[in-house]
């Protein structure tokens, strides 16, 4: 038996061995901290006999691989300690995740308390030390073993697998599990561990079916590894989004109004309105020409652009079609109204491309379990665009619509968090897209070659099209690890047909254009949120809705304090006075609690000298200074949308 290992070297073995015992003759120190192996390519468990000639890699936790068998079989430990303790549980899926692992099951509602419990029993579990054995059974002897153990979840999973399939269960200690694998070959190597939180979640994810009690923990090899993602998850729960915003009163939600439906408040209107100024200033810059156009349209529209029989269960629908001679929907999407405004007029070759621009309310029909804060809602604002080129200006423009989509995340401050895909076709799923294969190859080629020309990384995803062509998006991770895309760039070679658009090239000739489908910064909602994450809401000043407070030492200083106001608010600055009878420590900790950029404090002394004092959240005390100055300074750095660093870790 030969063996051939990661480096390249090689082992000759007289007869068969698990890889547990090859892992020790290589090295008894990587034995000790082998989790599985890749045998061949194939993920398995250490103790898998190999036979003959192969290719073999020791995992260790460090690799990809080796953490999620290793937190898989934390999620066992879990289940195994939930059985014990609540006998009456039925048990669902319970994979590794990328920061741990969670299990689903069908039994009461969890609080703290009883997750410190289940904890507890876990760590019992794993002083055991029992080790995991897998065994396989036929799917009627694996139905019916389940159907023993009064696991109906189980069943379920099992009774969607071939007629003919070999069915792997893992066991330990008297717990036994429906499972794939790999696992470690007992409990006892699992060192940290903690149980992060209880929620529900619908079985299968659909929410026609049952909610199940789901259980997040995690799991690391070492306690200082451990209480360093612990510690990551408070910073976490200050930068979330759902819960922060609505503490700086920049949204909230209601149920009477629904689900999806977010209440922007004033603050939050004020970051939306001025990064839609913004935007839409910088497309007006680079030729693109603004439509308004309806929030609905007739079912005769979707049935023509391709979203009636595409996209259909994504759209509420206004009315009966089996009743009704006219059905309406509310638009998912703004493109077959613009496309509408480009046929109004002929166009030459000379009128391309035509280039435009909407900021668009648009309304998608998302499951209701699917909902979160800002960033997955029912109805949205975005900045949406559609240009109309001729094929030789393809390139181009879609290079410039990247450019586009690049400036806007680098005056946001966030080009940094962002990964790139080419989203492709699935060629084995023909009936999702219109079209043939040579004009998807093509455009998909062609996007990739400008990804390469333009040296921008990105990964190629299979299946993540749009049903009439191949486009860019460009993602980024919430503080929970969740990939959303925020800006996506489409290249569409087909629609044009659909709607009989066509240009007069200089031949006098009837051509059709190429379609671009783009935004430049998404949805202002998604957007908003990912701003609260990133910046924990305190927002570069240019987008901070309060950007000034005037503090007062004492009401007899509200004068000044009011004239220093207006001379900010002749300036476009955003502010306000704190008139309150409070001591002033306590007005400058409410004020850095509100992640104002500036306060500015006044009294007898700034009074007397035509002076302000300034404290930032960048500087500290920046002592006093003319308000002049103050303001040139800030308008400046408005003005250049600057983002500035904080120099000072705590202001007393």
């Amino acid at each position: 038996m030969k063996v051939t290992l990661k480096d390249g070297s090689s082992k000759e073995y007289s007869q068969p061995m698990a890889i547990i015992d090859i892992a020790k003759d290589i090295s008894e120190g990587l034995a000790r901290v082998a989790c599985v192996a890749e045998l061949d390519g194939e993920v398995v468990d250490l103790r898998t006999v190999v036979d003959g000639e192969h290719s073999l890699n020791i995992l260790t936790f460090d690799s990809p691989q080796g953490k999620a068998a290793y937190r898989h079989t934390a999620s066992h430990v879990l289940a195994q300690a939930i059985k014990r303790m609540y006998p009456d549980a039925k048990c669902a899926i319970g994979p590794s995740i990328e920061e741990g692992f969670y299990y689903d099951f069908d039994m009461q509602s969890l609080d703290r308390e009883a997750l410190d419990k289940i904890e507890k029993e876990m760590k019992k579990i794993i002083k055991e030390g029992a080790a995991l054995e897998r065994f396989t059974l036929g799917r009627k002897e694996a139905i019916e073993f389940m159907e023993e153990r009064q696991e109906p979840y189980k069943v379920q999973l099992i009774e969607d697998l071939p007629e003919d399939a070999e069915i792997s269960f893992y066991k330990q200690g008297e717990f036994v599990d429906l499972c794939a694998g790999p696992h470690l070959m007992s409990t006892k190597p699992l060192k940290a561990i903690k149980l992060i939180s209880s929620s529900g979640a619908y079985w299968r994810g659909n929410e026609k079916n049952k909610m199940l009690t789901r259980v997040y923990g995690t799991a690391y090899t070492k306690k200082a590894d451990l209480d360093a993602y612990l510690e990551h998850l408070e910073d976490i729960k200050k930068r979330d989004h759902n819960k922060l915003g609505r503490e700086l009163e920049l949204f909230t939600t209601v149920d009477v109004i629904g689900q999806g439906l977010p209440l922007i408040m004033p603050k939050g209107e004020i970051i939306i309105r001025t990064m839609q100024r913004w935007i839409e200033d910088e497309e007006e810059k680079r030729g693109y020409m603004r439509t308004k156009t309806p929030f609905m349209a007739k079912s005769d529209l979707y049935k023509i652009s391709g979203h009636w029989d595409h996209y259909k269960d994504g759209m509420f629908v206004l009315g009966d079609e089996e009743k009704e001679k006219d059905v309406y929907a509310l638009r998912p999407m703004t493109c077959p109204f613009q496309y509408f405004v480009y046929k109004a007029s002929q166009k030459s070759y000379r009128d391309l491309p035509c280039r435009y621009g909407e900021t668009s309310t648009l309304f998608r029909n998302e499951d209701s379990g699917e909902m979160h804060g800002l960033t997955r809602v029912r109805q949205f604002t975005i900045s949406e665009g559609h240009l109309i080129v001729r094929p030789d200006q393809m390139v181009k423009e879609f290079k410039d619509c990247i450019a586009l989509a690049q400036h806007c995340l680098q005056v946001l401050g966030v080009e940094e968090d962002v990964t790139y895909h080419l989203s492709k076709w699935d060629p084995d799923n023909r009936e999702k897209y219109i079209g043939d294969e040579k004009v998807w190859d093509e455009t998909e080629g062609a996007i990739r070659q400008i990804l390469q020309e333009l040296n921008i990384d990105f990964t190629e995803d299979v299946g993540e099209a749009a049903f009439y062509g191949p486009k860019v998006d460009i993602n980024a991770r919430n503080v929970y690890g969740k990939e959303d895309t925020m800006i996506t760039i489409q290249w569409d070679a087909l629609i044009a047909e659909q709607f009989d658009m066509y240009y007069i090239d200089e031949n006098g000739e009837k051509k059709r254009p190429y379609i671009i489908h783009r935004t430049s910064m998404g949805c202002y909602e998604r957007t908003l949120a990912w701003l609260i994450e990133k910046y924990a809401g305190a927002f570069p000043t240019w987008l901070a809705p309060e950007q000034v407070r005037v503090l007062p030492i004492s009401e007899k200083y509200l004068d000044y304090a009011h004239r220093v106001e207006q001379e900010l608010k002749e300036n476009q600055i955003r502010c306000m006075v704190d008139e309150r009878s409070e001591k002033i420590g306590y007005k400058i900790r409410e004020a850095r609690l509100k992640k104002i950029p500036y306060m500015i404090i006044v009294g007898q002394n700034e009074e007397e000298e035509n002076l302000i004092s300034l404290r930032s959240r960048f500087k500290g005390d920046e002592g006093q200074m003319p308000l002049n100055e103050f303001v040139s300074s800030i308008c400046e750095e408005i003005r250049k949308k600057e983002i500035r660093k904080v120099e000072v870790q705590d202001q007393k």
